[in-house]
């Protein structure tokens, strides 16, 4: 593999961007593990379906549920029930072999509670979709993770607007 060089300017500059993004994330962050969808896709930067999320976000690589699982850390994984509120959504109570989270496109991975209730993951696997911003229905599609947060729902419907603009 032949070694890449990079200039100063361009090493400072991505950096600086990659920043701004991830305290983007950090900071406009709804719920534990979900932001705003589209924050971490820079405005000339071509949204790309394969590399988001079933559901348009990109998950944050400090996730409790991920650290729990790659870990094997029961305290974590612990947390992170807490967190996201599975036993009062579900009804669950904590189990180490359901809290775990490899991402919702690894697909060669045991699904834990979390991928295996998400109704949107389920609707584009179903539709062999790589993002729900490829669907005619997604403006007005009511699957739970929308009516939850109704807010990240506009957000990926206007993500859909620029990426179908780009195309």
């Amino acid at each position: 593999m032949a070694k890449r060089s990079i200039d100063r300017r361009t090493f400072l500059s991505t950096g600086a961007r990659a920043g701004v993004t991830l305290c983007g994330i950090c900071v406009c962050s709804q719920f534990p593990g979900l932001a705003h969808a589209g924050d971490s896709v820079a405005e000339k930067e071509l949204i790309d379906p394969k590399k988001l999320n079933f559901c348009g976000y990109t998950c944050r690589d400090d996730c409790t549920f991920l650290r729990g699982t790659l870990n094997d850390d029961i305290e974590i994984k612990v947390e992170a029930w807490k967190a996201w509120s599975i036993e009062e959504r579900y009804g669950l109570k904590f189990d180490a072999d359901q809290a775990i989270c490899y991402g919702c496109k690894s697909l060669d991975k045991p699904e834990g509670v979390v991928l295996a209730r998400c109704t949107v993951r389920s609707c584009a696997r179903e539709k062999e979709l790589d993002c729900c911003i490829e669907c005619d229905g997604l403006p007005n599609c009511d699957r739970d993770l929308w009516s939850r947060f109704p807010k990240f729902h506009d957000q990926v419907v206007d993500m859909q607007k620029k990426y179908r603009a780009q195309a």
